[in-house]
């Protein structure tokens, strides 16, 4: 859970000496727990806010890694505070039901998704019934696959539904989004045929020349809107934070250039750093409405 700690007097009066800027609501010790998963745009937004947070914000900020369904029961238990990617009105729906009275959903920072299976735009293939008639092209390690990320994930139950009610030949092969990123890239190396389980936002689509199966029967559902959620009353235990959040707005070329750094650096609290210095109006943006929001406090 979030505490608020005041820093001691000579740390608060030291700030003021050296003319550091803080408002009295910054100038507290915040200890903040966010629940983060391994999709690219998670760690790469999770990165962000932990140094933006700590670094010029006075937070001490604690990236949990845990499975979908774990970061859902921890914040309804308050064992987290925030998590900043939950995909709705579809995708993440049935993680939010079991816990929806115990956890606040909060501003969509991120509109537009796509979800679905996707494939190197070399392969002759652009629809998913055509993978029926396909299967033995997408061979890997020995049998037909459809190559996704783990299991509890709300794309892989998807695919399931995917290769039913297409009455796929093929078997999902969970690994993690690394893995599976990696079994992409050499595939595209050498030019062959692999079909994986992918969204929008995500950096391969910056990286390589991909293109999304067509889903006529529109298993993969529409396009969502990515939103922060967050413990119940966290809002009001952090107005400032949540004013911040609630303001923050990324779209293809803010999220797809953050990830992109981070792949680039192989580091994500390089490429995050980095990122934030290129981007400062874009963060002062959202780092006023909390500002705002607190200016009476």
């Amino acid at each position: 859970m979030t505490m608020i700690r005041p820093l001691s007097l000579s740390i608060v009066g030291g700030l003021a000496l050296a003319g550091s800027g803080f408002s009295s609501v910054q100038a507290e010790q915040r200890e903040l727990t966010i629940g983060t998963n391994n999709w690219a745009e998670n760690v790469a937004v999770a990165n962000m806010w932990k140094l933006v947070l700590e670094e010029e914000h006075g937070y001490d900020v604690s990236l949990q890694d845990a499975s979908k369904s774990v970061i859902y029961s921890g914040l309804a238990n308050a064992d987290f505070d925030i998590s900043l990617e939950i995909w709705l009105p579809v995708t993440d729906a049935e993680f939010l039901a079991p816990h929806e009275e115990r956890i606040d959903v909060h501003d969509g920072w991120y509109e537009g998704t796509g979800l679905g299976l996707v494939v190197p735009s070399y392969v002759d293939i652009d629809t998913i019934p055509e993978l029926a008639d396909s299967a033995d092209e997408f061979d890997y390690q020995g049998r037909p696959t459809i190559l996704g990320i783990d299991s509890g994930s709300a794309i892989a139950g998807l695919t399931e539904d995917a290769i039913a009610e297409y009455d796929l030949p093929l078997e999902q092969v969970n690994s993690s989004d690394p893995a599976m990123m990696a079994a992409l890239d050499d595939a595209i190396s050498r030019e062959e045929p692999l079909v994986v389980t992918l969204w929008s936002p995500h950096w391969a689509f910056a990286e390589y020349d991909l293109k999304y199966l067509e889903d006529p029967k529109g298993v993969y559902g529409e396009s969502e809107t990515i939103y922060w959620f967050s413990r119940k009353d966290f809002a009001s235990d952090d107005p400032w934070l949540t004013a911040v959040l609630d303001a923050w707005e990324m779209d293809d070329d803010s999220l797809g250039g953050l990830m992109a750094e981070i792949e680039q650096r192989d580091d994500p609290v390089a490429g995050a750093r980095h990122w934030i210095e290129e981007n400062r109006d874009l963060i002062d943006e959202w780092v006023a409405a909390g500002e705002a929001a607190t200016a009476d406090d």
